[in-house]
C-alpha cells in the first residue's frame, strides 16, 4: 500500500524555528535550511512529507482550502481570520504572548470616540462590542506604537512578548484580550482522507509536546 502524502504549511520566522525541534522528534527533518533556501516547497527526510513555507497570515487559508493538509499558525491569526473551517486538535505551546490593549502612561484627553490602532480589526471590534463600547478602528500593518505617540489613536490592540517596545514608547498594556500560542490546524477532508498518517502525527506532535513542557 502506497504512503499517503501529507504537506504541511508553515511560516517563516519565530514559529518555524519553534516548530522544527517538534518535528524533528516526530520523526520529520527539512533537507533545506529555510532561512537560506530560497525554495517555498521543502522536501524532507520523509519522502512522503513535504513543508511549504508561506506567510503566516496565508497558512489557514492554505490548510482550509485544501493545498495543505496540516499547518501551524498562531493562535491570534485564526482569531482574526475565523477558523471553524479548520480543526485545531493541538496547542504547540509554542511562540507564546499575549494579544492586549495598549494605551500612553500620559493619554491625551479623549473627544468623541476611543480610537483603536490595530492590524487585528475583527479582534479589536468585537472585544470592543462585548464591553459595549463603540470605537473607531484604524487598520495598520507594523509600529502600532507610533500611532498613540502622533495622535492618530489613543490605544493600540497588538501581541505583547515582553513589553519592553511598549515600554520604550511611552506605552503600557492595560487590558488582556487573549493569551496566543501556536495551534496545529488540520483540513477537515485530510482529515478523513489521510486519517492515519494525520493522526498518527498528532500522537507524536503532542508527545514532543508533553517532552518540552516537562523538560
Amino acid at each position: 500500500m502506497q504512503t499517503q502524502t501529507l504537506t504541511i504549511a508553515l511560516s517563516k520566522g519565530r514559529i518555524f524555528q519553534d516548530t522544527l525541534p517538534l518535528l524533528e522528534q516526530a520523526g520529520i527533518v527539512p533537507l533545506d535550511d529555510p532561512v537560506a533556501s530560497r525554495k517555498l516547497i521543502l522536501d524532507t527526510n520523509l519522502a512522503h512529507v513535504k513543508v511549504v513555507v508561506i506567510r503566516a497570515a496565508d497558512v489557514p487559508t492554505y490548510v482550509q482550502y485544501g493545498a495543505a493538509d496540516l499547518g501551524v499558525a498562531g493562535k491570534d491569526v485564526l482569531m482574526e481570520g475565523g477558523s471553524s473551517e479548520l480543526y485545531e486538535p493541538l496547542d504547540l505551546n509554542i511562540a507564546r504572548c499575549r494579544l492586549m490593549v495598549a494605551a500612553p502612561k500620559q493619554p491625551r484627553p479623549i473627544h468623541g470616540r476611543l480610537r483603536i490602532a490595530t492590524k487585528y480589526v475583527n479582534i479589536a471590534r468585537d472585544y470592543y462590542a462585548t464591553k459595549g463600547e463603540q470605537v473607531e478602528i484604524i487598520k495598520l500593518y507594523g509600529a502600532m506604537e507610533l500611532a498613540p505617540l502622533v495622535g492618530l489613536a489613543d490605544r493600540i490592540v497588538d501581541l505583547v512578548e515582553t513589553g519592553n517596545t511598549l515600554k520604550a514608547n511611552g506605552l503600557e498594556p492595560t487590558e488582556t484580550i487573549a493569551h496566543i500560542s501556536s495551534r496545529l490546524v488540520v483540513n477537515k477532508a485530510a482529515m478523513k482522507m489521510k486519517h492515519e498518517p494525520i493522526k498518527r502525527l498528532i500522537a507524536q506532535l503532542r508527545d514532543a509536546v508533553s517532552a518540552a513542557k516537562a523538560a
